[in-house]
C-alpha cells in the first residue's frame, strides 16, 4: 500500500480560492484537475499547486452542482510515474479498506485508512460510499483509492458529528460526467442541476438558463469577479506594492500565502478581534542539538523590533502582528517588507550554523 500511496504523490493538488481551500487530483490524459463543485463554486478560477505542478490559475471549465464534482483546465504538468487508473465501486464490499489522500494548502501530504461500511448509502437522490477513513477540512476533492491502487471514489463530506464518518461520490459518477463533458461541444459547461443535462456556455439561452428544461444555470464563466473589501482590500494593495501576485496567494476566506526565498509566510486576518498575523514558516528543529537553537531564538526575541520566534510542533516560526485599526500602506509595507526580509535571513542561519532543517529534508 505505501508504494500505490507515494504514485499518488504527484497527482495529489491543492486548490485554493478566495472562499475556500481543498484538494483535487489529476488526470493528465485529460488535460483535467478533477475536485468538488462547491470548493469552486462562485470562481472562474482557482489556484491550483501539484508536486509536479508549478503554481497557476486554472480556468474551471466544467461546474456540476447535482454530483458535487468541478473540472479545472490543467496547464503543463510533468506526467506522473504512475498514471491514476480509475477503477470500478460495484467491487467494493463492506469491509474492504480504502485510502482516502489529500494534500490542502497549509498541510503536509495526507493519508488516512478506513473500511468500507457501506456502498450503496444514499443521500438526496445520490449514492454515496460510506466509510470511516477520516476526511478532514480540505481534503474534499481528493481521490478514495482501493488496495489495488485504483480510484473508486472521490471524497466530498464528512460528518461532523460522527465519528470518522465519510461519504465519497462513487467513480462511476466521475465517468459518467467525463463522458458527459468531452460529449458536449463548447468550451466551459455545466450540468443542469434540474434535468441533469450537460449544457455548454454556447447552449445557454442568453447565457442563464438551460436549453432543455428552462431551469437557472450557474456557469463558471459569469461568477463575480472577486474584489477584496475593508481591511482584506488593504493587505490586498501592500501586498501588491511590494510585489506579490495576489491573486496567486488568496488561501480562503482573509488567509494568503506567500512564498519568500525557502521560507512560506501564511498572512491571516481575523476580523472578530481585529488582529492581522503573518506567520513565516521557516526551517524545522533537528532531532538532537537543540538546546543552542532555543538559545538563539530567545536571545533573538529579546533583539529584533516588531518580530517574535515561537515553535508550532517542529516548526520555527517568525511572527507578525498587527491590529487593522494601525495598518496604512506606508506602515504595513514597512512591517510585511521586514518579514519577508528577516524569514528568509533567519531561514539561512538557523539551517547553516545552528543545524535546523530545511523544509524539504524534514519531509524525507
Amino acid at each position: 500500500m505505501k508504494a500505490i500511496i507515494e504514485r499518488y504523490r504527484d497527482i495529489i493538488i491543492q486548490i485554493a480560492t478566495p472562499y475556500s481551500t481543498g484538494t483535487g487530483f489529476l488526470l493528465l490524459q485529460e488535460g483535467l484537475i478533477v475536485t468538488n463543485n462547491h470548493i469552486v463554486q462562485d470562481n472562474r478560477d482557482a489556484v491550483v499547486l501539484g508536486e509536479q505542478l508549478p503554481k497557476q490559475l486554472a480556468r474551471i471549465v466544467y461546474a456540476d452542482p447535482k454530483y458535487d464534482l468541478a473540472f479545472l483546465e490543467v496547464g503543463p504538468a510533468v506526467p506522473p510515474a504512475g498514471m491514476p487508473e480509475l477503477g470500478d465501486e460495484e467491487r467494493l464490499s463492506e469491509g474492504d479498506i480504502v485510502v482516502s489522500i489529500g494534500h490542502p494548502f497549509g498541510l503536509q501530504f495526507s493519508v488516512t485508512q478506513g473500511v468500507v461500511s457501506n456502498t450503496r448509502r444514499e443521500v438526496e437522490g445520490v449514492r454515496y460510499l460510506q466509510h470511516d477513513a477520516a476526511l478532514n477540512p480540505g481534503n474534499s476533492g481528493g481521490p478514495l483509492i482501493n488496495r489495488e491502487g485504483k480510484i473508486v471514489g472521490v471524497n466530498t463530506l464528512g460528518m461532523e458529528q460522527g465519528d470518522n464518518i465519510g461519504f465519497s461520490l462513487p467513480v462511476s459518477y466521475l465517468k459518467q460526467a467525463l463522458s458527459d463533458f468531452k460529449a458536449t461541444e463548447g468550451d466551459i459547461k455545466v450540468r443542469c442541476d434540474s434535468c441533469t443535462n450537460v449544457v455548454s456556455e454556447r447552449q445557454a439561452e442568453q447565457g442563464d438558463y438551460c436549453p432543455h428544461c428552462g431551469a437557472q444555470l450557474y456557469l463558471p464563466s459569469k461568477a463575480e469577479v472577486y474584489e477584496p473589501v475593508g481591511v482584506a482590500e488593504r493587505i490586498e494593495q501592500l501586498l501588491r506594492e511590494i510585489g506579490q501576485d495576489v491573486r496567486l496567494s488568496r488561501r480562503g476566506p482573509n488567509n494568503w500565502e506567500i512564498v519568500e526565498g525557502s521560507a512560506r509566510i501564511a498572512i491571516t486576518y481575523h476580523e472578530d478581534t481585529g488582529l492581522i498575523m503573518g506567520d513565516a514558516y521557516l526551517c524545522s528543529l533537528p532531532t538532537t542539538n537543540i538546546k543552542p537553537i532555543y538559545e538563539f531564538l530567545l536571545q533573538q526575541n529579546f533583539e529584533i523590533e516588531g518580530l517574535s520566534f515561537s515553535i508550532k510542533e517542529q516548526d520555527i516560526v517568525l511572527s507578525l502582528l498587527i491590529f487593522d485599526r494601525y495598518l496604512n500602506l506606508s506602515t504595513g509595507m514597512k512591517l510585511f517588507r521586514h518579514l519577508f526580509e528577516r524569514a528568509d535571513y533567519y531561514d539561512n542561519i538557523l539551517v547553516e550554523e545552528y543545524g535546523a532543517l530545511w523544509k524539504e529534508e524534514e519531509e524525507r
